[in-house]
């Protein structure tokens, strides 16, 4: 089995674009949400949302090709490029490209087109469906596009499980390149669902946060107050790459990937296992698989999406994985900074893991005043950690039961 690191970083997320812009945010405990202007969501229970700042497509994409692109593509493919030129790996030669591969998955895929061509359909009828209707909405395509954009002719596929998609995206990339299936690969996750129907849906299963007078204090993991997640977009895009290779070009290296554990709970459509059971399972495979023992891990960016259930539960299955070492790790969630990024959460929370080992720096967990009941780890509350870290874990969990656990160690 091969070694695998990762040596580029792509993030595009509602507290910046670009790594330093995200980090600076993190450490500063910033929070990027505030209320929702993509539409006018003055009927909804909900009015809050972290969206993508000043985003421009045309500064990673031609203006022509945009049109193609759902939203989440487009934060996809911008993603990818960043990380591509992150990684310095140029341009590739021809016989290289079949052994360089794309993953990039999402939970809801091109929602704001299939909203937007909906409204097209009964206002105008069915002859002005665009005939980008179909290639820009699939889910497959963030990927597809990506690899385009860079010329990879490797393995392309999309995963989707729900908030642990990028998560998945991702371990599926290593276990390929650990095989000696690919070299390189570009993977990750995005999301682009602030829409009407995105946040009417969730706000239907009774899941996001109603805070409207203080967005920024939506988010609080943990706390007693919390009332539900928020809404995020955006990417989180690495490169995975074979170590040997990276080595031997003298490529910068973040962080070592190390162990990857998936599990699902069998058990309800929305709702976590009882204990946290399935989440458990994860990390317990992802340890297992990295081959180290629970007390050798410092740190967990926990999936802690700030409700009321989820949040109890996480904190029981990592006691029932980290025995007396849970009191020792540290334990935070960038969901209170970012919002929850869905089908992108898990790849820019495994990112933030492999630049807080790379910097020795935890991200705290905002807005966490009072632990709630059942909520009594070291979650690192309103400010950040100067901690050196051997290992570190990010977890992901999903409606459906998927959960996700992936470990990285320092370089």
């Amino acid at each position: 089995m091969r070694r695998v690191v990762i040596t580029g970083i792509g993030l595009i997320t509602p507290v910046g674009i670009g790594v330093e812009e995200n980090w600076s945010a993190l450490t500063a405990g910033k929070s990027g949400i505030a209320p929702i202007t993509r539409f006018d969501a003055t009927a909804f229970d909900t009015m809050f949302a972290g969206e993508v700042k000043n985003w421009d497509g045309t500064r990673y994409i031609e203006k022509r090709k945009l049109k193609e692109l759902a939203r989440f593509s487009e934060f996809a493919v911008a993603g990818a490029v960043m990380a591509w030129e992150d990684s310095g790996l140029g341009q590739l030669p021809e016989h290289v490209r079949d052994h360089v591969g794309c993953i990039i998955g999402t939970g809801i895929g091109g929602i704001d087109v299939i909203e937007n061509t909906s409204k097209v359909l009964f206002d105008r009828g069915p002859g002005r469906i665009s005939p980008y209707f179909i290639p820009s909405c699939i889910a497959n395509m963030a990927g597809g596009q990506a690899a385009m954009r860079l010329g990879l002719r490797g393995v392309n596929y999309c995963t989707t499980s729900a908030c642990a998609s990028g998560a998945h995206a991702i371990g599926e990339s290593f276990r390929t390149i650990q095989r000696g299936e690919q070299d390189i690969i570009v993977c990750g996750g995005a999301e682009g669902a602030v829409t009407q129907l995105g946040i009417g849906g969730f706000n239907a299963c009774k899941a996001l946060s109603k805070r409207n007078a203080e967005p920024e204090r939506a988010s609080r993991p943990w706390d007693k107050d919390r009332d539900g997640f928020v809404m995020g977009e955006g990417a989180g895009i690495v490169v995975l790459e074979e170590r040997e290779r990276a080595v031997a070009r003298g490529a910068k290296i973040y962080a070592e990937m190390l162990g990857y554990g998936a599990s699902d709970d069998a058990f309800h459509i929305t709702q976590p296992a009882p204990e946290g059971e399935g989440g458990a399972r994860a990390m317990a495979a992802a340890l297992a698989d990295a081959r180290i023992d629970p007390d050798r891990v410092g740190y967990i960016n926990a999936h802690g999406t700030s409700t009321d259930v989820g949040d109890v539960n996480e904190t029981k299955a990592i006691k029932n994985i980290f025995g007396a070492h849970a009191r020792s790790v540290v334990v935070s969630s960038t969901k209170s900074m970012t919002g929850h990024l869905l089908g992108a959460a898990g790849s820019i929370e495994l990112a933030y893991v492999a630049l807080a080992v790379q910097r020795g720096v935890i991200p705290p967990t905002i807005n966490l005043d009072a632990p709630g009941d059942g909520c009594d780890l070291d979650y690192a509350p309103h400010t950040a950690r100067e901690l050196k870290l051997e290992h570190a874990l990010s977890n992901s969990f999903g409606f459906g039961g998927t959960n996700t656990s992936l470990i990285v160690r320092r370089a």
